[in-house]
């Protein structure tokens, strides 16, 4: 999932250098930002079912660079998805108002999950 995260970050023109002392955060705020968007879209991307039963196979398809066209188109959708979601916040309101929209997002794909159990 990193792969290909910093593929795409690369491309969008994100220095995607990460911290010594932290080598699991990059050292630029915004990628670093990014990043936490990128993993939140993924998970909302999901299903609650799918993504209870993640496997490494789906990990496997998340690194791979090799997307088909309608995989790029949702993965894209979604991304456009929670960037829209974060654009709301203040700049200033830093981790905890990305954590905030997170929750928001995840209340969002639960009510839709019991709503498409419910039909």
């Amino acid at each position: 999932m990193r792969t290909a995260f910093e593929a795409w970050a690369q491309r969008d023109g994100h220095i995607v250098r990460r911290r010594e002392d932290k080598p699991d955060e990059y050292l630029i705020f915004e990628t670093q930002r990014r990043w936490v968007i990128w993993q939140a879209a993924l998970t909302h991307g999901k299903t609650t079912t799918k993504v209870a039963r993640v496997s490494k196979v789906a990990a496997e398809k998340a690194r791979a660079l090799d997307m088909s066209s309608d995989e790029a188109a949702v993965r894209n959708k979604v991304l456009n998805e929670v960037l829209d979601a974060f654009s709301d916040i203040d700049g200033a309101a830093g981790m905890e108002g990305i954590l905030k929209v997170i929750q928001g997002l995840k209340k969002k794909q639960k009510a839709l999950a019991d709503e498409r159990g419910g039909d």
